[in-house]
């Protein structure tokens, strides 16, 4: 099936996924030679309501893609238009050092891509809060003045434990115990 040939397919199938869609492609070229995705690919996409992009492959049109507001993420950016070829369609695939499943949550940023296991989902705004929090207590040290070593360890280890307590509950949620 080539991309162009399938565009209508792959957004009718949108409605078979349990929240807003991504769209994640396994470029299986080694080394990539052509764009996995561009200007057109993410206007439709967008315009049947996907939340976003993610692939292995490089990109293209990424002036015109970031004007439409998209999240995409590559691997980087090639000026090549190639003759992507879709070999199936909600399969399990390997994009960037992570396996991604059809219907999976996925959180995507400025920092990357990962997986959230559906049953932690809900507790993840507090976990991550509690994180924030966390980290503020190094970094609230750090803005006071003339910090020490002795004193920058125990806020070092007071974050660090504050961390791993975190940790262990969702660990705990994650197995049905928490």
């Amino acid at each position: 099936m080539d991309v162009y040939g399938t565009l209508d397919l792959q957004v009718a199938r949108f409605a078979e996924l349990p929240g807003p869609p991504i769209v994640v492609y396994q470029d299986l070229d080694d080394p990539a030679v052509a764009a996995t995705f561009g200007e057109i690919m993410c206007t439709t996409y967008k315009a049947f309501g996907a939340a976003g992009l993610i692939t292995s492959g490089p990109a293209r049109d990424l002036d015109q893609v970031r004007r439409l507001g998209f999240a995409a993420f590559s691997n980087g950016a090639v000026c090549s238009h190639g003759y992507s070829h879709i070999v199936d369609l909600h399969c399990t695939v390997r994009v960037g050092g992570i396996t991604i499943r059809p219907g999976e949550l996925i959180h995507a940023d400025a920092n990357g891509v990962c997986t959230i296991p559906a049953e932690i989902a809900d507790a993840i705004p507090d976990a991550a809060t509690e994180f924030v929090a966390a980290e503020a207590i190094v970094l609230d040290y750090l803005k006071g003045d003339a910090p020490n070593p002795k004193a920058f360890a125990e806020a070092r280890k007071a974050m660090l434990d504050a961390i791993a307590a975190l940790g262990r509950r969702v660990r705990l949620k994650a197995a049905g115990l928490g």
